[in-house]
């Protein structure tokens, strides 16, 4: 495992803690609420929420967001962009766009965690104009070609 450094900014009046990740095989560090009041997040209904982050990614690098699965399982709470991706050259408050998915209001109170963010490398590919592709036993088939 690897470490790099990516530096984090705190938006004015946040006093939560920095994120960190909870065990030494965790792929993310959760993200937490940074909202003056609770929130209610009604079924079916979305709201982007703030994590009062900003983060300095390293070029060749995006953070992903995803969602909880603790949320996910016991509240039916998601993410609606899921992975969302943070570029390395974004400079604002990282916000995650939440959806409720379950049958009941899910309250969000200040520094629950509401996602979880993964550092991960980016590769740019070199596309090339082609009038010919090489062929593959699959070709063209699409949607439930392979029988799954």
């Amino acid at each position: 495992m690897s470490l790099i450094d990516v530096k984090v900014k705190k938006v004015e009046g946040n006093d939560l803690p920095l994120p960190e990740y909870k065990t030494i095989g965790s792929s993310g560090f959760d993200l937490s609420a940074f909202i003056e009041k609770k929130e209610i997040l009604r079924p079916g209904e979305i709201k982007l929420i703030s994590t009062g982050l900003i983060f300095e990614i390293p070029l060749a690098y995006e953070l992903q967001i995803r969602p909880r699965s603790g949320l996910a399982a016991k509240n039916g709470i998601s993410i609606v962009n899921t992975p969302g991706t943070i570029d390395s050259d974004y400079r604002g408050e990282v916000k995650i766009i939440l959806i409720n998915h379950s049958k009941e209001n899910f309250v969000i109170n200040k520094g629950d965690r509401i996602a979880q963010a993964i550092l991960s490398p980016v590769v740019h590919a070199n596309l090339i104009e082609s009038k010919d592709l090489s062929d593959t036993k699959r070709s063209a088939g699409g949607f439930g070609h392979t029988g799954v």
